[in-house]
């Protein structure tokens, strides 16, 4: 009997909705119907147009703001359980959802997004949403803002992950590891075009860079679908100077793209639908933020290395995915390029990193969600 499930995103960049979209994309695949609806878009007169505005602004240009806010209200280490339920936005979101809920009738709710979650949670310690609500966490390090008790399962990208919010909250919560689309599963440059822009780039600025050898390692930098990094023009010279190629993933800010043009060795690039094999054409990613870009490198077999992470929840996912032997924090302004080159190429470092990564995808979201409504519709007959 088929089950329908309502997922609940939030276009804060592009890494929520990947998950929510992919978790759609399987269920219906099994034959289940499934939509994705964005929390934002169910806040009152345009507010959640202000709010991703609003964030987007501080973590471009006043990082150290979100910073202190992330270590005030949401870091676990301040304060290890929930954050209070009473949160403003939470509560005005909750009558759109409850309408969303009647007019598609799911039979599980799957928030995606941590004020999604606080939602979910409030409505189900009340009684007002009926069915479960299965909370998958995208993050590395959990913060508080993915904790509400109210949910019913909290679905985890590693098992250090689960074990936080099993301590937070006590109930269910289990390690399903990251959610990635198939296609970042061995990747190919199939056409060979990314290895030909990449020679063609280098070809162009030997001029610039050091001459051109077999060992020059490929470096993706990732800076999220908004273009947002600290020092990103220091880092790309310092790996241009220790014989690198930094290939800058700008996302959707032009601006960032046109300013690194004009960087002497670096080779920016706008947004790729072919990410797969972008990273199948290269050696190493430099992430900053532990989101979707880094759950898909370690999908595709591509190193990872934490550098200079964004302050608030990014740095703490870097620190945590470093912590759980997926991916290597690189601290210091000089780090990068060592670490990239004994990466990049065949040893034991990258061998250890490809094992971890290959355990990381040991389950499916999708079973859970199924057996979570599975389970809902035995405890339905029982009462009914």
């Amino acid at each position: 009997m088929p089950h329908r499930f309502l997922l609940l995103s939030a276009s804060m960049g592009a890494g929520h909705d990947a998950v929510a979209h992919e978790l759609a994309h399987r269920l219906r695949a099994r034959g289940h119907p499934a939509v994705v609806r964005d929390i934002l878009g169910m806040l009152p007169a345009g507010s959640g147009r202000v709010l991703r505005t609003g964030y987007r602004g501080t973590v471009r240009h006043a990082p150290k703001l979100y910073g202190a806010v992330y270590a005030s209200f949401l870091a676990t280490a301040a304060a290890p359980g929930p954050r209070p339920s009473s949160a403003p936005l939470a509560a005005l979101a909750e009558r759109p959802l409850l309408r969303a809920v009647a007019e598609w009738r799911p039979d599980v709710v799957v928030p995606t997004f941590h004020l999604s979650a606080q939602v979910t949670g409030r409505l189900r310690a009340r009684g007002a949403l009926e069915v479960p609500a299965a909370v998958v966490v995208v993050d590395f390090a959990v913060h508080r803002g993915w904790l509400h008790p109210g949910n019913d399962l909290h679905l985890c990208v590693t098992e250090a992950a689960a074990a936080q919010v099993r301590s937070a909250l006590g109930g269910p919560a289990r390690n399903t590891g990251p959610v990635v689309p198939a296609r970042f599963f061995r990747p190919r440059d199939s056409d060979g075009r990314w290895r030909a822009l990449l020679d063609r780039h280098v070809a162009a600025a030997a001029q610039h860079t050091r001459p051109l050898s077999t060992e020059r390692p490929a470096v993706l930098m990732s800076t999220g679908a908004w273009g947002v990094g600290t020092r990103l023009m220091e880092t790309a010279r310092h790996l241009a100077d220790h014989g690198c190629v930094p290939v800058l993933l700008c996302g959707n800010d032009t601006r960032l793209r046109h300013r690194a043009t004009r960087h002497p060795g670096l080779l920016p690039l706008g947004w790729v639908t072919d990410l797969p094999g972008l990273m199948a054409a290269t050696h190493v990613l430099l992430d900053n933020a532990a989101g979707q870009t880094a759950a898909q490198a370690l999908a595709a077999g591509l190193p990872v290395v934490g550098h200079r992470p964004l302050p608030g929840h990014a740095e703490a996912g870097v620190r945590a995915m470093a912590q759980a032997g997926l991916s290597r924090y690189a601290a210091g302004a000089a780090e990068p390029a060592h670490s990239a080159h004994e990466l990049a190429f065949p040893g034991p470092a990258r061998a250890r990193l490809a094992a971890a990564a290959r355990a990381a995808f040991h389950g499916d979201p999708v079973d859970e969600l199924l057996g979570l409504a599975g389970r809902a519709d035995t405890a339905d007959s029982r009462t009914a």
